[in-house]
C-alpha cells in the first residue's frame, strides 16, 4: 500500500476587484450629480486716475447714473420716468449718432439688480455696445 504523501497545494486568496470598482463608480456618480457647483466670481475694477491731460484723450463717455430707488440720470440730466424706452431715447439723444461713445453704469451699490440691467437693455436698444461699470475702492 503506498502512501500518497504529496503536500497539498493551499490555493492563494483571491480578491475579485470587480463589485468592488461598481460600488466606486455609483458612488462617484452619486456625488458628481449631487453636488452643487457654485462659483461666485468677483469683479475687482481699478478705476483710472484721471489728469488733465489725460482726461482729454478718453473716449466720449455717457454716465448714467442709478439711483438707490430706480431713478435714473444721463449726464447729470433727469430722466422723467423709469422705463426702458425712455432711457433708450435719452441715450440715443446724448450720444448724438456717435456708436463709438462709452456707456458708464454709475449705480448705487444697492439699486436694485433690475434697473441696471434696464440700463444694459436701453443701452442695446440705442445702438451703444460699449459698456462699464464705475466702481470706487472701499475705504480702509
Amino acid at each position: 500500500m503506498a502512501m500518497n504523501f504529496r503536500k497539498a497545494r493551499t490555493e492563494e486568496p483571491e480578491i475579485n476587484l470587480i463589485p468592488f470598482i461598481d460600488v466606486l463608480l455609483v458612488i462617484l456618480i452619486f456625488l458628481m450629480l449631487s453636488t452643487t457647483y457654485s462659483k461666485f466670481t468677483e469683479l475687482q475694477i481699478t478705476l483710472p486716475a484721471a489728469d488733465a491731460e489725460k482726461a482729454r484723450d478718453r473716449p466720449r463717455e455717457i454716465i448714467v447714473a442709478v439711483a438707490a430707488d430706480g431713478r435714473y440720470a444721463v449726464n447729470r440730466k433727469p430722466v422723467d420716468g423709469r422705463s426702458v424706452e425712455l432711457l433708450a431715447a435719452e441715450l440715443t439723444a446724448a450720444a448724438a449718432g456717435s456708436p463709438e461713445m462709452v456707456v458708464i453704469i454709475s449705480a448705487d451699490a444697492t439699486a436694485a439688480h433690475q434697473s441696471v440691467v434696464n440700463v444694459m437693455d436701453a443701452a442695446r436698444r440705442a445702438g451703444l455696445p460699449r459698456l462699464t461699470f464705475a466702481t470706487q475702492t472701499p475705504t480702509q
